[in-house]
């Protein structure tokens, strides 16, 4: 520091020896490295992911008998969710399930393309009907039990896929404290 200081004074007192500050040997390089350094190459690089990649894709994080937990929210009982929004489900079976509660996935645009139903802790039939008028306007369904639909659900987000979803609690007090550790 001291010989910086007095270089600067000795070129600012002495005209004659003034040169380029490039030509001084202590000036600054200005510029990027292009590669790393010796000791760069040999330490380990550890990344911490402290967002998701879209923070407003859904993802269900946990379930049990009582309802959900979609990015951090508590759903109560049944709920379906849609690719911006989860909305209280008003059916309480399997057998509840009928072309008119399925109405609010073919409104949406962007277009849903699958719908990915849980019916509790074992998967159920649908009623042929409902399924057809899901297929007559172009949405295919995925009937498994509630712990698979939820798995399906977020991987089918993960892949950037327009989904839905329309879950409805497992019965029974067995619940999965989180999807995230499930997958360890």
């Amino acid at each position: 520091m001291a010989a910086a200081f007095a270089f600067r004074s000795l070129y600012r007192a002495r005209p004659g020896l003034r040169c380029p500050p490039v030509e001084l040997p202590w000036a600054p390089r200005r510029g990027h490295r292009l590669w790393p350094a010796d000791d760069e190459l040999y330490q380990r690089t550890h990344i911490s992911l402290l967002q998701r990649e879209s923070p407003h894709t859904m993802y269900i994080d946990s379930y049990n008998s009582r309802g959900f937990t979609v990015n951090g929210n508590r759903v109560l009982g049944p709920c379906a969710l849609l690719p911006h929004s989860v909305v209280q489900w008003n059916v309480g079976s399997h057998q509840d399930i009928t072309e008119e509660s399925f109405s609010l996935f073919w409104m949406l645009e962007p277009r849903i393309e699958i719908v990915v139903v849980g019916t509790g802790d074992r998967t159920e039939r649908l009623q042929s009907q409902v399924l057809q008028a899901m297929r007559q306007r172009g949405i295919a369904v995925e009937v498994q039990d509630t712990p698979n639909a939820c798995a399906t659900f977020n991987f089918l987000c993960h892949e950037g896929r327009v989904t839905g979803a329309a879950l409805i609690p497992p019965p029974g007090e067995t619940s999965l404290t989180s999807l995230g550790q499930a997958a360890e």
